[in-house]
């Protein structure tokens, strides 16, 4: 378990680098897809909740040291969403592409919803997502599509990541 949640932990830092250092600065990008979050559903999905929940809290802690929004905003939503995809675990048939993008479309809506309902508790430091802007819609969508394939990129690596590797076809 703890080769697989070391290696895990260096792909989930690579993607944040990625997210923050090279897709943050594209001007023509309404919205930054969640490679993060993505990969958190990929482990948990895979994994477990107890996984999904480091997987979770770990890409959040990473994002968190890399943003300027309130420290644990991040840690507190993907841990959340870690557990939630976590109870779905081996019970969806994620070798398809229609049940793939239902889930990172449904996860950023619950990352959605989880921001809004921080907001209200803390009005002043986190701001929620418009559901009708263009952000969100391109966010939105942008997970949906690339959810399918991040997975399969992350199944090339299902050897070292996953605590049970055969489950991946």
């Amino acid at each position: 378990m703890l080769k697989s949640f070391s290696i895990s932990t260096v792909i989930i830092l690579c993607f944040v680098l990625f997210e923050t250092a090279i897709l943050s600065n594209m001007l023509f990008m309404p919205a930054i897809p969640d490679f993060l979050l993505i990969t958190t559903l990929y482990l948990s999905l895979h994994n477990g909740r107890s996984f999904g929940v480091s997987a979770g809290f770990v890409s959040g802690l990473f994002l968190d040291f890399l943003s300027i929004s309130p420290f644990g905003l991040h840690s507190l939503m993907r841990t959340i969403i870690g557990y939630l995809a976590g109870i779905f675990n081996k019970t969806l048939n994620m070798n398809g592409i229609f049940i793939p993008v239902l889930i990172g479309f449904c996860a950023t809506l619950i990352k959605t919803t989880i921001i809004f309902i921080i907001s209200v508790f803390f009005p002043n430091s986190v701001v929620p997502y418009s559901i009708f802007s263009i952000s969100f819609l391109f966010e939105i969508a942008a997970n949906s599509i690339l959810t399918p394939v991040i997975f399969r990129f992350l199944d090339i690596f299902s050897g070292m990541i996953l605590l049970n590797p055969e489950q991946v076809s």
